[in-house]
């Protein structure tokens, strides 16, 4: 997954000060996560769409 092919978004629930993570999805179906501070510097967490879904369900159940 290179950085220049994907379309990166910021997360939502960024914060002002910066502290935020940007999303992408590539052409083979994986979704890329970066810290959006270092940009294409950025080393990128390789989800599955079965992994970023239970990461996301996860994450949405500690926030209750």
């Amino acid at each position: 997954m290179s950085t220049r092919e994907l379309r990166w978004r910021k997360s939502s629930y960024s914060e002002a000060d910066g502290n935020c993570l940007e999303v992408a999805h590539s052409a083979s179906g994986t979704i890329g996560v970066r810290d959006s501070k270092q940009g294409d510097a950025s080393p990128i967490l390789h989800f599955s769409p079965r992994e970023w879904f239970a990461f996301t369900q996860t994450v949405r159940s500690l926030k209750r």
